[in-house]
């Protein structure tokens, strides 16, 4: 049914921002490593999300992964709009069950926010740079390395998080961000995190098509 994969895009996005903000959580409960902790359980989740429901929508997980998709014509209009809503209830209901075992203010620690002294125009190249290449990793490999797809999908997102977490919190994603940010009530330049990944994801697809050899099958 056409109606599964948006439901399992709501899965898969419920299991990235749930572990991922859970992560968060952990780092703030033990005084652990931030970075490192935060990029391997966003990382990982992303991982358990695209073997648990991946087979069903193509484990898009990303508002912007969906538009590269669209512009590629590996989805249509419809499901475009679908996917983009499964996304962002998946990610709504990943903080409200955040919300629901703890309060507010903790909700709102899992948003993603600009580092101090980084400056929008530079968060917003630095979210649009990263989801470009996170975008041109997840077109190629999914159609020139499908076997190992998944493992490099997940591992180029734990190295986004690995370098970008310090600057913009590392969304690449506006779903992602928009979920801590309703459900937070709190969301300093969220247009930054809105944005920015759609026009990487544009940019990113622009690459690909330009990289892309015709001598494999879609």
């Amino acid at each position: 049914m056409v109606i599964n994969k948006y439901l399992a895009e709501t899965v898969g996005m419920y299991i990235l921002v749930g572990i991922g903000s859970m992560g968060i959580l952990a780092v703030t409960a033990t005084d652990g490593p931030l970075v490192v902790t935060v990029a391997f359980a966003f990382g990982l989740a992303l991982l358990a999300g695209i073997y648990a429901v991946g087979h069903v929508s193509g484990g898009h997980f990303n508002p912007a992964v969906t538009l590269a998709a669209f512009l590629d014509k590996r989805v249509d209009f419809t499901d475009l709009i679908g996917y983009w809503i499964g996304q962002i209830v998946g990610a709504l209901l990943a903080s409200v069950t955040i919300l629901a075992v703890t309060d507010q203010a903790t909700v709102q620690s899992t948003y993603t926010r600009l580092g101090r002294g980084v400056e929008v125009w530079e968060g917003f190249l630095a979210e649009a740079v990263l989801t470009a290449i996170f975008v041109l990793v997840i077109l190629s490999s999914t159609r020139y390395a499908v076997k190992v797809a998944g493992m490099a999908i997940s591992l180029t997102y734990v190295a986004i998080h690995l370098a970008a977490i310090p600057i913009t919190g590392a969304s690449v994603n506006p779903a992602r961000s928009l979920g801590p940010a309703v459900i937070g009530n709190d969301a300093p330049d969220l247009w930054v995190y809105l944005v920015a990944p759609l026009v990487g994801a544009v940019v990113g697809w622009a690459l690909y098509r330009l990289f892309r050899s015709d001598e494999v099958s879609d």
